[in-house]
């Protein structure tokens, strides 16, 4: 089998070093583990990431996810995609609620442990304050998705078996009305490349296959 190029995209409140724990399971592929803009533009987002996705797998966990599907939709042509978790707009628009009250009350650290869970660290910021991670949150807060564009790749959603129900059900709902092909991961909640980066591996390197 050759070697595959990955795409790995971070999502809000972590840089491109959240990738660390996953990096070594795919050390036989092309990866490169980009440090996004941060612009709070969906539309700027996906044409800094485009020449970097074109012919690429794109792999995305949170916003990194939603600007995989962001991409999918687009007329950037990926060799496939593996999502994790994506926000999922109008669809379950309640999904990001409890984000939304810890960042106002507790700002940048409040909302990555509302999302992220204990594993997530002020480090893994990398610097960025509260005016990034607002700008972040409006954009992933007002995404929308919308069907796969024909051409693209397999383009899978992931969730973690042990995340809770409203993660399912915001799978199940791109599911349903979009069409995505959708798996569930044995364990690793939401920070699934941090906390269980070899299952997230292997579902990885399966879709590659």
């Amino acid at each position: 089998r050759g070697m595959a190029t990955i795409l790995l995209i971070h999502g809000a409140a972590t840089t491109s070093s959240v990738w660390d724990r996953l990096l070594p399971y795919l050390d036989d592929h092309d990866v490169t583990a980009v440090e996004r803009p941060r612009t709070g533009d969906l539309v700027a987002e996906v044409e800094w990431l485009a020449p970097y996705a074109e012919n690429a797998w794109v792999v995305g966990v949170s916003g990194g996810a939603t600007l995989g599907l962001a991409l999918a939709a687009s007329s950037v042509v990926m060799a496939g995609a593996v999502l994790h978790e994506p926000a999922v707009g109008s669809l379950l628009p309640e999904l990001l609620a409890p984000m939304r009250a810890a960042f106002a009350a507790e700002g940048t650290h409040g909302f990555a442990r509302a999302l992220y869970g204990p594993t997530w660290t002020p480090a893994m910021a990398g610097g960025f304050g509260d005016d990034v991670t607002a700008r972040e949150l409006a954009m992933f807060g007002a995404f929308e998705p919308a069907a796969v564009r024909p051409g693209q790749g397999r383009v899978v959603v992931t969730v973690s078996a042990d995340s809770p129900p409203i993660r399912h059900q915001s799978v199940a709902a791109l599911a349903d009305t979009w069409g995505y092909e959708t798996t569930t991961l044995p364990n690793g909640g939401h920070f699934v490349q941090q906390d269980a980066p070899a299952a997230f591996a292997d579902a990885i390197l399966h879709v590659l296959r």
